[in-house]
């Protein structure tokens, strides 16, 4: 038995015992209401796994960073498992890197202190070049907050810290859903656009995306009666880079 390799470094399903380390690991510990984990068994004696860690209603930041540092530390130590916390409605994974996880942690915090976001998703999403890549999903209480909170994200306000490195943004509210650009930078243009019509006319819902489907970059509908024509001559005219992606119609429409 000497010298035997660890259950987790030898099964053949090795996503099945990762998520089940996970969980002999965090069992017990306090605060935490719930252990949620997912395991992807890619090849015989390989694979990987999440597992997230659900506190309670009511814990403190200073309980949240502690388990932080804790989770950074295990994650550290097991490559192959993803580490991840949900706290006050926000949901945010942990890496190795200290200065890192010391980003996402003070993002956390300005998050759950913004009472224009109901719950967001923080998670690492490397994406082909980008080995630094987050994704970061946001719903706010409204349209107003949801941009609010969209170009505060950016450096435009002062609520929130930018990631630094490659950040695609996506933040939705009632009648608003606004998201980062194909460079996954600032959206300037679509927000123009939009802005641009709201100043004029009442807006029932809008949709600020990149589509490589529709080629639909901005989507607004405005409110029956307004004219549409003219909704669509001042959004084209403030993102004249946009062109054809610029769509407005009328909520009367079909």
């Amino acid at each position: 038995m000497l010298g035997l390799p660890s259950l987790t470094g030898c099964a053949i399903d090795k996503g099945t015992a990762l998520a089940a380390d996970f969980e002999e690991n965090w069992a017990g510990t306090p605060d935490v209401a719930k252990i949620r984990t997912t395991k992807n068994n890619t090849l015989p004696f390989k694979g990987t796994s999440t597992g997230t860690l659900i506190l309670k209603d009511g814990t403190s930041a200073d309980r949240v960073t502690k388990l932080v540092g804790e989770m950074r530390e295990f994650v550290a130590r097991h490559d192959k498992t993803t580490g991840r916390i949900a706290a006050d409605g926000i949901t945010f994974t942990v890496v190795a890197d200290e200065g890192r996880t010391g980003e996402i942690l003070a993002l956390w915090r300005s998050l759950t202190a913004d009472d224009r976001v109901s719950d967001a998703d923080i998670n690492y999403a490397p994406w082909k070049g980008a080995t630094d890549r987050w994704r970061i999903e946001v719903t706010a209480v409204d349209a107003t907050g949801a941009l609010t909170v969209f170009e505060d994200m950016y450096a435009k306000g002062d609520r929130h810290q930018p990631l630094a490195g490659v950040m695609v943004l996506r933040v939705r509210g009632p009648g608003l859903f606004v998201e980062s650009d194909f460079n996954d930078g600032f959206p300037a243009e679509a927000i123009a656009a939009y802005e641009a019509v709201l100043a004029q006319y009442p807006v029932v819902r809008a949709t600020l995306r990149r589509d490589a489907v529709s080629v639909s970059a901005v989507s607004i509908v405005v409110a029956k009666g307004v004219d549409r024509d003219r909704a669509g001559e001042l959004a084209r005219r403030a993102a004249p880079n946009l062109d054809a992606a610029v769509q407005v119609t009328s909520d009367s429409a079909d």
